[in-house]
């Protein structure tokens, strides 16, 4: 049986509530309604980076990745990850990580790809990649290049629990020409309501950890970065998709980017 923690706000139902989901509690949405008092523009923000991931995914498609680890899944909003690399690829195998049970219960939706694909799901957290590692093995073909998809999640880990070691780590399994795609959160445009969104978060029991564009850039050492390198999230490759409405009205406080490892 999932067990379902609904005394807290999870981010991923927040996630779910700002793209107009039905998967949340009343906690997720009195929470997100909080958020919105700092900036009426967060549902923006989570389809501008829902679009990025769109892109990027549509982009290590067309450069020949046929394989994908992705790492904080969310709950399912078609079309998924898997659906847009298949699209371009449908021989792709993808493998879905996530920790929040919601996500688990919902995985049957994840998983409808194509006859020549593979889609599977596995129920772990990012602050345990041996864990990550060992299950997407018996999926994925580490020998071949993998896109590590890190979508909104990064900014969730703190410097305390690791969260660059916990980015390398995965890396570390993974084979040359493989790829990392992240997008997360920053305060470097809106310091003072992204104190606030950090506090309000954080005595709801989520962390908040709004890193600037260097230390964004740190996930990347080591890596070949894609151009136009480390981007606001809308301005990375924006001919591979089509704009979110109301993106350009105001500043969208985060950042994207794709390395090759070498």
């Amino acid at each position: 049986m999932v067990e379902i923690d609904t005394s807290k706000p999870h981010p991923a139902r927040m996630y779910d509530w700002y793209l107009g989901g039905k998967d949340n509690y009343p906690v997720d949405e009195a929470m997100g309604r909080q958020m919105l008092a700092l900036d009426p523009r967060v549902p923006v923000m989570a389809r501008v980076n829902r679009a990025f991931m769109h892109r990027a995914t549509r982009w290590l498609a067309e450069h020949g990745v046929r394989q994908f680890l992705d790492v904080g899944t969310g709950i399912p909003t078609e079309p998924n990850l898997h659906q847009v690399a298949q699209q371009v690829v449908p021989d792709a195998r993808v493998v879905y990580c996530d920790n929040d049970p919601i996500v688990l219960a919902h995985a049957e939706a994840l998983l409808r790809g194509t006859d020549e694909g593979v889609t599977e799901y596995l129920q772990a957290d990012v602050r345990d990649p041996d864990a990550i590692l060992e299950g997407a093995r018996k999926i994925l073909d580490f020998d071949r290049p993998v896109a590590l998809s890190l979508i909104a999640l990064l900014h969730f880990v703190s410097d305390e629990d690791g969260a660059h070691e916990l980015v390398a780590r995965l890396l570390s399994e993974l084979p040359s020409s493989s790829y990392l795609m992240v997008s997360h959160a920053t305060a470097d445009f809106t310091p003072e309501e992204s104190q606030a969104a950090t506090d309000k978060l954080k005595a709801a029991g989520v962390t908040l950890a709004l890193r600037s564009r260097e230390e964004f850039a740190r996930f990347f050492d080591g890596l070949e970065l894609v151009e136009p390198g480390v981007e606001v999230p809308q301005l990375w490759h924006p001919e591979l998709g089509e704009p979110v409405p109301g993106q350009d009205d105001g500043v969208i406080p985060g950042y994207g980017a794709v390395g090759r490892k070498r």
